[in-house]
């Protein structure tokens, strides 16, 4: 199956990857991908995932994990979520954390595949909550490549943090580059 994801990915598609995800040293983060601005993005995840040989959740609305696909999203390392208004999800989802011995969670800060002009803070306070880094990743369809970062541990302010996080994304063109987050 790597080989079929190496010749896809690099031959097929065009696309590198640039960094590590420090696996030996790393079992649970909060792994951020941006720009998330289309459905190519879960394939090209898919894809990394093979290469770097890493097991990496990602959470979906519970609905997607019901009859045709459900199997299918759980299969590949789905976590459904239920967004009922009134729960807390930051502590449930570190909860998860907890629980596990390994845990890489992929999270899109934006919410959405739309135009957004700030992240939702949600993953911050995960990986807050269960004291765990977070390693930025860019799905930037414009050089074809994914360039993944250094962990990074939250301090305690979230401003300068959101503004480093920010930083590392500039200029990433995401597949419908009208939806990319950009900085302004």
């Amino acid at each position: 199956m790597k080989r079929l994801s190496s010749f896809i990915y690099y031959k097929i598609l065009g696309w590198k990857i640039i960094g590590d995800f420090n696996a030996d040293h790393i079992k649970k983060c909060v792994v951020i991908a941006v720009p998330h601005t289309s459905w190519h993005d879960f394939y090209i995840g898919l894809l990394i995932r093979q290469l770097v040989n890493l097991k990496i959740s990602f959470l979906g609305k519970k609905e997607l994990f019901k009859w045709p696909l459900g199997w299918y999203f759980k299969k590949v390392g789905g976590i459904p979520l239920d967004r009922t208004p009134g729960q807390n999800k930051v502590e449930a989802i570190a909860e998860l954390f907890k629980k596990r011995e390994e845990l890489r969670l992929t999270i899109a800060p934006e919410g959405t595949r739309k135009k957004v002009k700030e992240w939702k803070t949600g993953f911050y306070h995960i990986a807050k909550e269960a004291e765990v880094p977070i390693i930025m990743i860019t799905f930037d369809f414009g050089k074809k490549q994914n360039v993944i970062s250094e962990p990074f541990y939250p301090t305690n302010s979230i401003e300068k943090d959101f503004e480093y996080m920010y930083n590392f994304f500039k200029g990433v063109k995401g597949k419908i580059p009208g939806y990319s987050f950009n900085v302004d």
